[in-house]
């Protein structure tokens, strides 16, 4: 297995990911000055749940950019260690196609539901 090309492949997931959160911020900032700066009733005013649903998004979207820079940055440090490609369950070797799938996961296609 090309160890470097995941390294790669991660780098850039992490580049992607990094330029991503700036962006969903400031949709969340504003998002909230819109609301805030309005005399907005979510519950009864039509434009007010799609404020509302905005928020939303974007803090779910936030989280889940979080949350995948995390799982890159863990890959990265399983290449250091060199435990990359070593499913973190069962310690068999995770497929390379899974690899090049996912290239951030720690698991092999049998433990996928996974969250040791």
């Amino acid at each position: 297995m090309d160890i470097e090309k995941f390294r790669l492949l991660l780098e850039e997931e992490r580049a992607r990911k990094l330029a991503l959160l700036p962006a969903l911020r400031a949709d969340i900032a504003s998002a909230n000055a819109a609301r805030h700066n309005s005399n907005v009733d979510d519950e009864h005013d039509p434009e007010g749940a799609t404020i509302a649903f905005e928020l939303s998004q974007a803090s779910a979207l936030l989280d889940q950019s979080r949350t995948g820079l995390a799982e890159v940055d863990a890959a990265l440090e399983r290449i250091d260690a060199g435990t990359y490609g070593i499913c973190t369950v069962c310690g068999e070797q995770i497929a390379e196609g899974r690899l090049e799938a996912r290239p951030w996961t720690p698991f092999c296609i049998r433990h996928t539901g996974s969250r040791a």
